[in-house]
């Protein structure tokens, strides 16, 4: 059974190429254009890992995974910020959030993919 991957990125172009990089490798990947719509997506239907980044409208990412770590469903659902956020103090508000890892944009997506498959294999 095929893992499946939240990907919430106001870039379209961002999102298509981390969607294009995880299929090819195997996993299911629903899109999400901002926080807002991530957290609706995340509760129709739980996925194994969540992508997202930090600076989008309606609703960024820390606010997102501080509410996502709310639901029963994803207590322990690891979630990765993938952003162009870099600084000790963001990468240490994302950990107190609940965000399991960091990756840096732009991002390899060789790297990527053995990111994702470190954390839900």
């Amino acid at each position: 059974m095929a893992k499946t991957i939240l990907a919430v990125d106001d870039s379209s172009s961002l999102r298509q190429m981390v969607a294009f990089s995880l299929k090819a490798a195997g996993y299911l990947v629903v899109e999400a254009v901002d926080g807002q719509d991530g957290l609706d997506k995340a509760k129709q239907q739980t996925v194994d890992l969540v992508l997202t980044d930090q600076n989008m409208p309606r609703m960024d990412g820390l606010e997102l995974i501080k509410l996502l770590r709310t639901l029963p469903a994803y207590e322990k659902v690891p979630i990765l910020m993938l952003t162009t956020e870099s600084s000790d103090e963001m990468k240490g508000k994302g950990r107190a959030a609940g965000a399991n890892g960091w990756l840096v944009k732009p991002f390899d997506p060789q790297r990527l993919i053995e990111v994702v498959k470190k954390v839900i294999g």
